[in-house]
This record gives C-alpha cells, sequence and structure tokens, in this order.
C-alpha cells in the first residue's frame, strides 16, 4: 500500500496528513509506530487520515492516530493544519468559514493571512463524565493521589480529556515523570493529556504538555484551549490569552461557561512524500 502524504506542524507538533485508501486498510498500530519513529520512520506526533464527509454540512470527516498507534478524538493543532491544507486545496476561500468534523465532534475553521489559522474548539466540558474522569461532581478543581502525593488539577474536555495542573515555573515542572504517571492513572479510563500551566499574567500563560500516546509535545491546541479554561474556571485569565508553548505561540480566546473556544495559530508545510507499507 502507497501512501502520499503532506508533512505539516503547528509551532512543532507535527503531522502526517493524508486521503483515506480508497480501497485498502489504514495502518496497523505497529505500522503507525514504525512510521512515527524519528530516526527509522518519518516522524510525527500524529497521523491526521482525511476521509469523505459524514454529515452534509461539514467538507471532511478526520481520523487522529497518535505515534504510538491509538486512535484519538481531537487534536487542535492538527485541525488548523488540516484546514490550511484543505485552503490550498482551494476548499476553503480566504477569511471564509470551513466546517470539519471528527470524533470530537464539529470544527468551525478560518483561514487569515499570513498562515495563521483559527479554530472553534467547541465548548468546554468540565462533567467528568465527559473526559471520562472518575469523580463525584464536577468542580474547577480535584485531588489526584500521584506517586503518594496530592496534586491538584482541573480536568476538561476539549473533545479528549485534559487534566490542568498550575505550577510556579514550567522549564522545572517535573512533566516527563507527572505527565507519565497522570497519563495512565486510574481515574482516567481512557487516558488523559496533562498540561502543565505557569500563569504570568491575566493575558499570558506558558505551558507544556504530555500528550497521552505521544509525550511531551512542542505545542498542543486542545491543551492549550484546556489550560486557558481551567484558568477562567479559577477567576486568574481574561477571555484573551496568548499561550507560549515550546514551539512558539498560540491564542486562546473564550468568553465563558456555554461559549466555544478559539484557538488560533500558524499552520505550515514542511514537505511532501510518499511512503510504502
Amino acid at each position: 500500500m502507497r501512501i502520499d502524504f503532506t508533512k505539516m506542524h503547528g509551532l512543532g507538533n507535527d503531522f502526517i496528513v493524508f486521503d483515506a485508501p480508497a480501497a485498502a486498510h489504514l495502518p496497523s498500530a505497529e505500522q503507525w509506530r514504525r512510521l512515527s519513529h524519528r530516526h527509522a520512520g518519518i516522524g510525527f506526533d500524529q497521523a491526521l487520515v482525511l476521509e469523505p464527509p459524514r454529515r452534509a454540512d461539514s467538507s471532511v470527516f478526520y481520523r487522529i492516530f497518535n505515534a504510538d498507534g491509538s486512535e484519538v478524538e481531537q487534536c487542535g493543532n492538527g485541525a488548523r493544519c488540516i484546514a490550511a491544507l484543505l485552503h490550498r486545496r482551494g476548499r476553503v476561500p480566504e477569511g471564509g468559514l470551513v466546517v470539519m468534523d471528527s470524533l470530537g465532534g464539529q470544527v468551525r475553521a478560518r483561514i487569515s493571512p499570513p498562515e495563521q489559522v483559527s479554530v472553534d474548539m467547541g465548548v468546554p466540558s468540565f462533567d467528568p463524565r465527559a473526559l471520562p474522569f472518575l469523580a463525584e461532581r464536577e468542580a474547577s478543581s480535584h485531588l489526584l493521589e500521584v506517586e503518594g502525593s496530592a496534586l491538584e488539577i482541573g480536568a476538561v474536555s476539549m473533545g479528549n480529556p485534559h487534566a490542568v495542573l498550575i505550577v510556579d515555573g514550567v522549564e522545572a515542572a517535573p512533566v516527563s515523570r507527572l505527565g507519565a504517571a497522570i497519563e495512565r492513572h486510574p481515574r482516567f479510563p481512557r487516558r488523559v493529556n496533562v498540561g502543565f500551566m505557569e500563569p504570568i499574567d491575566r493575558t499570558h500563560i506558558r505551558l507544556r504538555v504530555f500528550e497521552r500516546g505521544v509525550g511531551e509535545t512542542q505545542a498542543c491546541g486542545t491543551g492549550a484551549c484546556a489550560a486557558v479554561a481551567v484558568g477562567r474556571e479559577r477567576g486568574l485569565l481574561d477571555a484573551d490569552v496568548h499561550v507560549t508553548v515550546r514551539g512558539g505561540q498560540l491564542r486562546v480566546n473564550w468568553a465563558g461557561r456555554g461559549e466555544p473556544v478559539w484557538l488560533t495559530g500558524p499552520a505550515e508545510i514542511s514537505f511532501e512524500g510518499h511512503v510504502e507499507l
């Protein structure tokens, strides 16, 4: 099976994007793992597979496969890259909206030159059942027992599950150690993405994210949205927030409860290629 792909990234959060083969199976979990390898494969955080739309009001249905071969519901930077690719293919007018669909729900996207893509990531849900997260009730913070200590986290769904910790400094935060422990914590039956947020002021945060099935990435779009949502719920942030990640800067706008979160940042094409499986 031959796959013709486009390698893309949003602030270093990188992907391969390709149209689903018409008459062939998708790669197996083991094949995804081989393809994602940084030295022996193509190298990527997620693979984004484009399928024909399943709803009349959308332009495409996309599926997301992590570097470890697991399929997940949503990816903010991935959605922005898909919108940029559709725009390059002439399927999105500049400044116009495109509606895309996924396991995590529909996403609206708008292209703003140069290379800025904004996506409506939907309404955050703090209902533990939405993640899922084993908790008695919805709350702005929860205590989670990790390695013998009680950590305070925010739990929110952005179409995919997120746990957010507020830290004094992201550079010193034990992202790899705590991220791996929280990702597979038994209170998260489907695992979880783990964000480490350092508030700078009411309009600026620094963020590192340990992504489920991938590890730490250079940027995480839904992680940025989740962090801002948690910060807003705790009264720490305003509606318009700049999020500094290792790969650069994203912008998140959230008016508050019941409103969608908008994520804005660059989406770039690195190269195009093909691989035989």
